[in-house]
């Protein structure tokens, strides 16, 4: 059984600690030593006063980095040169240029490096990733998805909104999930239009962000907008294929029940035939993944993210930066 520690003990620290079946937390680590307290003594582990600490550990594995979007290459790379495996939640770094120090360690390493986009986890998205590679729904030709949530009284005072510690804004919040998804469902995808707004709160950086991506080849097109000027939580990704529609809406909680439709053109067109799938409201996306994380550090092949991955997606928010007025402030 591998034995993890995690860095960061705050919401995503604590999804992560509850779903890792097939190991054992035995350390955790959190500049909040009460919240990593709370964390170790509901699984039995450790609290270390450090990252350095933890990482040192000979019974630590893997290690969870689950910190804000500053810490999370130091982190990262002090893992890897401490010989562990890494999952690094999304979005890996605070840009492009940022990530590559991580990359440049994992060269020296052994370390397999993988990267927490968990939406590739949900049912709905394993369900259309198969739909995908079968002839009855035809070529990929363009997608159009929102996310978005509301923010809350005081969210343009949370370290989200300061560029030094997050390295943007919604873009970088849930807009690299959307970027991500765009990538592991349809290939490489390049901007040809982006901006990135400040409509609604007071801080540095963006509360909104547009894209067009477009593929290589030019044949295959996306249409995304993040916003967190949403006020009701919000998320509909659409797949539009030759021969049908794939929509997919809801990740569970505030954002509603997952539900998968299939829209499947007749031969004869007109109305299609429609097809329902609703998911469990439970969200075992993150469990799905880490074994996914298990998978490929015993060499398997799975549906993790990789560190590339992670960059191709932070390169996008990049680009849409160099053509938008956050540039300036969000560019780390």
């Amino acid at each position: 059984m591998k034995r993890v520690g995690i860095i960061g003990a705050g919401l995503i620290g604590g999804k992560r600690a509850a779903q890792m079946k097939g190991a054992q937390l035995v350390a955790v680590c959190d500049p909040n030593s009460e919240r990593a307290t709370t964390l170790a003594d509901a699984h039995g582990a450790h609290v270390e006063t450090s990252a350095e600490e933890l990482v040192k550990r000979p019974d630590v594995d893997i290690v969870i980095v689950s910190t804000i979007n500053d810490a999370l290459v130091p982190c990262g790379t002090m893992a890897v040169k401490a010989g562990k495996h890494v999952l690094i939640e999304k979005p890996a770094a605070r840009s492009s240029d940022e990530i590559q120090t991580l990359i440049e360690a994992m060269a020296h390493s052994s370390s397999v490096v993988r990267v927490g986009f968990n939406h590739r986890f949900h049912p709905a998205f394993q369900k259309a990733k198969h739909l995908l590679s079968t002839p009855s729904v035809g070529p990929l030709m363009y997608i159009r998805a929102r996310y978005g949530h509301g923010g809350r009284v005081g969210y343009d005072r949370e370290w989200r909104a300061d560029p030094q510690r997050s390295g943007g804004g919604e873009l970088l919040d849930q807009g690299v999930h959307l970027i991500d998804l765009c990538r592991w469902l349809g290939g490489e995808f390049q901007l040809q239009w982006g901006m990135a707004k400040t409509f609604f709160w007071d801080m540095p950086v963006e509360d909104n962000g547009f894209m067009m991506l477009r593929s290589p080849d030019g044949q295959r097109s996306a249409f995304l907008h993040a916003s967190c000027t949403e006020w009701k939580n919000l998320f509909d990704f659409e797949i539009f294929c030759k021969h049908a529609k794939i929509e997919i809406s809801g990740i569970g909680r505030s954002y509603g029940k997952e539900e998968l439709r299939l829209y499947q053109m007749k031969p004869e067109m007109g109305p299609p035939n429609i097809t329902i799938d609703t998911f469990p409201d439970e969200d075992l996306s993150w469990q799905t993944e880490f074994d996914a994380f298990l998978q490929a550090i015993d060499g398997g092949k799975s549906d993790i993210a990789s560190t590339v991955d992670a960059l191709r997606a932070l390169e996008v928010v990049r680009d849409v930066y160099r053509q938008s007025d956050s540039y300036s402030a969000c560019n780390v």
